[in-house]
C-alpha cells in the first residue's frame, strides 16, 4: 500500500477528525480522497464511506484505532458492563501512556501491539503500567503472538490475540502484582480535585502551606495513606471520570465502526442525534 494512504485513514480515524466533520458540517478533502480510493458505492451516505473504509481496514490495516475500538465493542460492550465498567484511553503514567483502560472494581490495562509495532519500548512501557495498575495485558495481531509469547513468558502480563477474523482472544491470562505500586505515579495520574477528595476522606483536611508546596505536600500526606488503599482510591477517581449513564445506550444509537469515537469524544457527551445525522448524510449533493 501506498504510504500516503495509511496516512489518511490514520488521519480520519481520529477523535478530533470525526469532531471537526461533526461541527463543520462538511467533508474535508481528505475525506473525500479517501473515499475515492477505497469506495465502490455510488453515491453512497457518509456513514457506508466509513463504514467501507472500516471494512478495508479490517482486511488490510489494523491500526490502532481499529485495535481501540474492538477492545471498547468486545471487551468493555460485550464482556463487562459499559455502565458499571469506565474506560480511559491515552492516561500518561511515568514515561508512557496506557492505550487503553478498564475499570471496574479493578483497574486493567490494555497496551496495543498492532503488526505495524514494534517491541522496543514494551519493557519500560510495562514498568510504568506497574506502578498504578496491577492488571496488564498486550494485545496483538497474530505475527505479533509469537515474540509477545516469548517475551512475557516469565512475567505476570497477560496476551490478548486479534484474530483474522477480528475475534479478541485471551491467550494468557494477566495476574495481579502489586509489588511495584508507586506514590509518585499514582499522585502524578490524579487531578487536583481527585487528590483532595482522596486527602479529605483519609484526614478530614488539606494541607495549610503556600500554592508553591502545596502539590508537594499533598503528595507527602498521601504517602501516608496504605498504597493498597491508595489505590483503591486512586482507581475509584479514574473510573469516575468516564462512567457512562444506563440511559446513554450508546451500542443501540451509535455504529460499530464510531463507538470509540463516540465514547472519547468530548463533543459528543451522548448526543448521539449528531452522529446519526453525519452517517446519514450523502457524499455529494
Amino acid at each position: 500500500m501506498e504510504k500516503i494512504d495509511t496516512y489518511m485513514i490514520n488521519k480520519i480515524f481520529t477523535v478530533p477528525y470525526f469532531d471537526r466533520m461533526i461541527s463543520e458540517n462538511s467533508v474535508p478533502e481528505s475525506f473525500s480522497k479517501c473515499v475515492k480510493r477505497y469506495i465502490k458505492t455510488e453515491n453512497a451516505t457518509i456513514g457506508e464511506a466509513i463504514s467501507e473504509i472500516y471494512h478495508f481496514m479490517d482486511c488490510e490495516y489494523r491500526n490502532e484505532y481499529y485495535y481501540k475500538n474492538t477492545i471498547l465493542n468486545q471487551l468493555l460492550i460485550k464482556k463487562h458492563d459499559l455502565y458499571n465498567t469506565a474506560a480511559l484511553t491515552e492516561l500518561p503514567i511515568g514515561d508512557s501512556k496506557a492505550d487503553f483502560i478498564m475499570i471496574n472494581g479493578r483497574g486493567v490495562v490494555y497496551e496495543i501491539k498492532t503488526d505495524l509495532d514494534n517491541l522496543l519500548r514494551l519493557e519500560n512501557q510495562i514498568k510504568d503500567y506497574y506502578k498504578v495498575f496491577s492488571y496488564v495485558y498486550v494485545v496483538v495481531g497474530n505475527k505479533q503472538l509469537p515474540r509477545v509469547k516469548e517475551f512475557l513468558k516469565d512475567q505476570k502480563v497477560g496476551i490478548y490475540e486479534l484474530t483474522a477474523s477480528g475475534k479478541l482472544i485471551c491467550r494468557k491470562k494477566a495476574l495481579c502484582n502489586k509489588e511495584n505500586l508507586s506514590y509518585e505515579a499514582m499522585f502524578q495520574v490524579l487531578r487536583k480535585a481527585e487528590f483532595e477528595s482522596i486527602l479529605l476522606k483519609h484526614f478530614h483536611k488539606l494541607p495549610e502551606v503556600n500554592s508553591f508546596q502545596y502539590y508537594r505536600e499533598c503528595q507527602k500526606w498521601l504517602e501516608r495513606v496504605n498504597i493498597i488503599t491508595l489505590q483503591k482510591d486512586v482507581m475509584r477517581c479514574l473510573k469516575a471520570r468516564t462512567l457512562m449513564l444506563v440511559e446513554n445506550k450508546l451500542e443501540e444509537k451509535v455504529p460499530y465502526e464510531l463507538r470509540f469515537y463516540a465514547y472519547f469524544s468530548k463533543r459528543i457527551n451522548s448526543n448521539y442525534q449528531e452522529i446519526d445525522t453525519l452517517w446519514n448524510a450523502r457524499m455529494e449533493g
